[in-house]
Order: C-alpha cells, then structure tokens, then sequence
C-alpha cells in the first residue's frame, strides 16, 4: 500500500450561536481542514485541521509529491518529512502533520480491520466521558437568541447542558469579563450542581496575582483543576506555590522540551493533550507514558472539532490508562459534522469510542460539499477579534474586560 494522492478542503460548519473566550470569539461557525490521503488500492484515510482557506490548502498541495509513493505505516519517516523539529522552527508543520498521521492510522486500521485505538495498544474504555463546554456568547446573530452572559443565563446554560447530554462535569470558558465578575459565575456554576465536578478556564489572560487571587477563592470547590489562568510556566509556577487548586494547561506544555521542563520543575499539575497541537495521536499517547511516570495527570483537549478529529479524542481517551479527568468538547455547540449520521451521540456525558475499521468515521460527500461551498461564502474570521469590540486585542496579563451589561449581539453571516 503507498500513498497515491493528497486532497483539503476546507469547510465552515455552524454553531448554535458565537462563543467568546478571552482572546476574541469563535464568529458563529468552525472553520476546518478535511485531509483526505488516498492509496493506490483505492483506500482513503481522513485527517482535519484547524482553519483553512487558501494557505492551508496550499500547504497540504505543496507535500503532495513529497507523499505520493510513502507507505502510510511508516509514519514515522513522515514525520521527518512533514515536520522535521529543526525545519518546523521555520514553516510549523507540527499541525500538518497530525491531520497526515490521522489519515495514515485510518487507512492502516482499514488495511488490518481494527479500529485505531486498537494500533495504539487495545482500549481500556468503550466510552470517553465529556465535560459540558460552557462559554460566554453572543445571542444568535439575526434573533438574539441563545445569549449567555449574565449569572443566571450562565448557569441555565450549564443546567440545560447536563438535562440534555448528561454532563457531571462542568468547564466554565471564561477570561472575557473582570475576574471578579467571572468569580461569581464559577461560584454559581459549582453551588448549581454541587456533586458535579467543575473547572475554570480564563484562556492565560491573567496577571499571576489574580491568578492567586481567584484560585485562592475557589480552594472550597469541587475543582478538577484551574486551566491555563496565566501564560507560561514561571507564572504557572508561582500560582501553583501559593494556590491549593491543582494547575492545568494546553499554552505553555505542548511539546517534549517543555513536559520534561515541567518534570523537573513542576509548575503544571494536569496536561492537557490535543491530537492537532501534540502533532497526532501517537505523540499524545507517548506524553500520557511521560505524564504516567511522572504522576502528573492527563485529559484530553479540544480545539474545536468536527467529527473526524472528535474520532481522535475518543481513540485517544481510550487507550491512555492514566485518562484523570472528563475531556473537553467543543463538539455539542455544533449544529451538524461532515461525517456520515451527523453528529455523534452523547449519553450519560461520553460518547462511545468508533469500533469500525481505522477511525471509524466517513465522510458524508454531500455534507462536506455543503459546507465547503459556505467556506467559499463566508470565507474565514478572525477568532483573535471581537465582532463588537473594533481594534481590541487582549493583553497578556489583561485588563481590558467586557462589559456584562452591554446586551448587544453582532449582526454576522452564518
């Protein structure tokens, strides 16, 4: 078997409604890459990346030849090819090739009829348990619909979260308001559901002092962790000494130098593991063995999947023996996926782990032209910008915050 071809297609796929987080705002929709390798014996093995467009196309056009004639097992050797880690300090291919290797354990798994969780070792779970994603957002664009801003849409947000999937875990995506305003929302999130677990996420937007601060008050929570409160690991550190929360980030540990930084002088207590970012699954799997030695603890991430790189967190989350926590979605502010049935199904808060050969997905050829053709619609946004907030940009640490009174919602294409 060798690779015969290599296509991307960028898609836009809708949300129920524009979710904002401390850095801008995700505008109403996802935009992602579809990897589609295809082998001389007529076998296509599927990949996703986040954004697209024209330069992400292109990127995945220029390694077309360099492919063509590789047998997809040796991925390895791909990934020398595609992201040789002294070349990606000038062109960053790390998130390429995570989409290639996705589509190269596919088409292996289809070769030897397994599912890919079973290439990585065997699974120890059927299902992957998911905490709720409960972001701040925009009302709908043409009817205000669906607004969470104040406490008491927060918390009905999360409370129709868990009636509908059957969430026990709740993540609060926050950094976008003054903390103290955020300090009341988590507080009404936890007190709503106090045998549930909770986590916070500011996105890295705050000074170390605030970080103290808050995480100071919330020690009497039921917390899995406090994500990424400020950027880099010195001011991960400092918290830490002073914060009896355990510490969790996916900015400042996503790569092998920095988890062996951490080892050594530990400033983050739970990583935080993305197929895109790590660079594939199987570079998450090795940090879960590093992170296993260590007795630091893993969940999985999310960066805002369609079904095809969701199918990626499941085989991941399956496989990995040291699975501490719920992992995070994005996936059900989704209003359809580009894989054949359409979305996956929730129960009980997890998702089931594919069983079919490879990943275990399909892509739906109508679905994907329909969501490419909006792609060509609408084109990309800029998810470091705010609709409502013209020339903003957030520092690192922040102190321009949103204002919780300002009802206002963006008028955008969708």
């Amino acid at each position: 078997m060798r690779i015969a071809d290599l296509r991307a297609t960028t898609v836009t796929v809708p949300l129920e409604a524009p979710l904002r987080h401390a850095n801008g705002c995700h505008w109403g929709r996802f935009v992602r890459t579809i990897v589609e390798v295809e082998t001389n014996d007529g076998k296509i093995g599927l990949g996703e990346m986040g954004g697209g467009g024209e330069s992400a196309e292109a990127v995945f056009r220029g390694l077309r030849t360099d492919l063509i004639g590789h047998d997809p097992a040796r991925i390895e050797e791909l990934r020398f090819l595609v992201s040789n880690p002294t070349a990606s300090l000038y062109n960053n291919r790390t998130q390429v090739m995570a989409a290639i290797e996705f589509a190269c354990l596919d088409l292996l798994g289809q070769s030897w009829g397994v599912p890919v969780s079973e290439i990585l070792g065997g699974r120890l779970r059927d299902r992957v348990p998911f905490a709720s994603y409960c972001f701040f957002r925009y009302g709908d664009p043409k009817t205000g619909a669906g607004e969470v801003r104040t406490i008491d849409q927060v918390v009905a947000n999360a409370r129709a979260l868990k009636a509908k999937y059957g969430f026990t875990t709740h993540k609060v995506k926050a950094g976008v308001f003054h903390p103290d305003y955020e300090l009341e929302v988590y507080h009404a999130v936890a007190h709503e559901f106090p045998k549930d677990r909770v986590r916070f996420d500011p996105n890295a937007v705050w000074s170390t002092e605030d970080a103290i601060r808050f995480g100071q008050a919330i020690e009497g929570l039921n917390n899995d962790y406090l994500e990424d409160p400020v950027f880099g690991l010195n001011g991960m550190r400092r918290t830490r000494e002073k914060v009896r929360v355990p510490l969790a980030t996916n900015t400042v540990v996503v790569n092998f130098e920095q988890l062996a930084a951490n080892a050594l002088d530990t400033a983050v207590d739970v990583i935080l593991l993305d197929t895109t970012f790590w660079g594939g699954i199987r570079p998450c799997v090795k940090v879960a063995g590093v992170c296993e030695t260590f007795q630091l603890g893993v969940a999985v991430h999310s960066s805002g999947e369609l079904g095809i790189q969701l199918s990626t967190m499941l085989h991941l989350g399956a496989v990995i023996p040291n699975l501490s926590f719920a992992a995070d979605a994005h996936y059900h502010h989704l209003t359809d996926d580009i894989i054949e049935g359409g979305l996956m199904k929730y129960e009980g808060g997890s998702i089931a782990v594919p069983t079919g050969p490879g990943l275990g997905v399909t892509l739906d050829r109508e679905k994907l032209r329909q969501y490419a053709e909006l792609y060509r619609e609408l084109g990309n946004y800029p998810y470091d910008r705010d609709p409502l907030r013209p020339g903003w940009a957030a520092l690192v640490p922040n102190d321009r915050w949103a204002d919780p009174n300002d009802g206002r919602w963006p008028e955008m294409k969708r």
